[in-house]
């Protein structure tokens, strides 16, 4: 039996209970009861740390893709050599997949059920995060060193490759985070036709 009483809550504890549940049931498949279930409270209690269950995943898409977007800017810095900008890029990308399986999963289920104006601001962050990965491959095309018809094409099957990862990755399988990240970044670099590839 739950009691308030004999259990310290915190903010960040409501949003990992949430982030779990989110993952693993779907933002409309999890009630905030549940939430409350899981951290041994009741369900009036969580208001001491949230204003709704919305914005504990308005809260979890933000800070993932404002994550993406940093780790993208710092991956690239650096360098002007286009395939190892490409390089870099996917390698974060890819291992962000591997390693924040959670997020990956509800932002990429459930951003579209945030309310205006935040859906269009996430799905805005996620296409910047596109189109720069596509920059990044029509400079390589333009410089000589890919060869794709399409940067556009390419770039999406690379984020898409990256994506699938969080669907399958279990930290305790075969491959290392760090493998797998690797690899995928490899056929990353064939599917643009790299020269080293």
């Amino acid at each position: 039996m739950s009691t308030d009483t004999r259990v310290t809550v915190t903010s960040d504890a409501v949003l990992d209970a949430a982030l779990t549940l989110f993952a693993q049931r779907g933002y409309h498949g999890t009630a905030l009861s549940q939430i409350a279930e899981v951290l041994g409270i009741r369900t009036p209690s969580l208001y001491n740390h949230m204003r709704s269950k919305h914005e504990l995943l308005l809260t979890i898409v933000d800070e993932t893709t404002a994550g993406v977007l940093a780790d993208f800017h710092q991956a690239i810095a650096g360098t002007t050599d286009p395939e190892q900008r490409l390089y870099q890029a996917t390698l974060v990308y890819a291992r962000r997949h591997a390693t924040h399986t959670r997020e990956a999963l509800v932002v990429n289920r459930d951003t579209a059920s945030l309310v205006q104006p935040h859906r269009d601001q996430m799905q805005q962050r996620r296409r910047e995060h596109g189109y720069a990965m596509r920059g990044l491959i029509a400079e390589g095309v333009a410089a000589g060193v890919f060869t794709v018809n399409s940067p556009a094409l390419a770039s999406f099957a690379i984020r898409e490759m990256c994506v699938s990862i969080a669907r399958w990755f279990r930290p305790d399988g075969e491959f290392t985070a760090p493998a797998v990240a690797e690899q995928y970044t490899r056929f990353a670099l064939r599917i643009v036709n790299a020269k080293s590839a």
